[in-house]
């Protein structure tokens, strides 16, 4: 099969369809826009079963994604899409980058989740863009920018409820989304959903079950991740 674009936790490979890609997750892990990098075993797998769960479950609700089938532990089939450029960052809790910006102390509660947007460019380190940026940077529609942040918190209504029964608490989460190639008309929910893109918090006792082990250097990251997949196929299988 022949690559086509490879990034910084997943490669993309044409197939024999031209309707469809070939998506591999892989065992890297950087944080910090890339200056922090590491590898460790199991990473793709396990970030390929639970945005599998996760994405078979948001398409039962309604939620369209390019999603079709899981190949392999590492490989899904996706259809093949047109990047928006725009990421969509939903939080419902106050951290990261958030309270950097802002000063609030980590773990606040919002009255109601905060949408942002940003451009997704690793060059310039995917910086926060706002409406009128997206006007005059030609990246979306007026329409288009309703219906992503209408889909986003759709999204986060589903994956909220659904990772409280799983036991954890949905801090925040970024999405991307795409235009299907052979209907640009149609954009769906795109990427991952995985600890790699969603802060989650176990909801006893507050411990961190998320990428931010790493970028915090706290230790057990992939078993952090086995336990997120175990509560998602057991929450699944219910």
């Amino acid at each position: 099969m022949e690559p086509l674009y490879e990034g910084k936790a997943k490669r993309m490979w044409a197939t024999d369809d031209p309707m469809t890609l070939r998506m591999e997750f892989k065992n890297d892990a950087t944080a910090f826009n890339g200056e922090k990098k590491a590898s460790f075993e199991n990473k793709g797998r396990l970030n390929n079963a639970i945005s599998t769960l996760i994405y078979g479950m948001l398409e039962k609700e309604g939620v369209p994604t390019h999603f079709v089938r899981q190949i392999d532990e590492t490989n899904v089939e996706v259809r093949r899409v047109e990047i928006l450029m725009v990421e969509v960052i939903v939080r419902n809790f106050s951290a990261g980058s958030f309270c950097k910006r802002t000063g609030f102390a980590e773990g606040v509660a919002f009255s109601e989740p905060v949408i942002e947007f940003s451009y997704k460019s690793d060059e310039l380190g995917d910086p926060l863009i706002n409406d009128d940026y997206i006007r005059e940077m030609k990246l979306a529609t007026p329409e288009d920018l309703a219906f992503l942040r209408a889909s986003a918190l759709k999204v986060n209504r589903l994956l909220g409820g659904f990772f409280e029964r799983c036991g954890l608490r949905l801090v925040d989460f970024k999405l991307e989304f795409g235009r299907l190639v052979f209907d640009p008309s149609v954009i769906v929910l795109a990427d991952e959903i995985s600890p790699d893109g969603c802060r989650l918090w176990d909801l006893k006792t507050g411990e961190k079950m998320d990428k931010d082990r790493f970028r915090r250097d706290l230790g057990n990251v992939m078993e952090a991740y086995e336990e997120v997949l175990k509560r998602v196929k057991e929450e699944v299988g219910r």
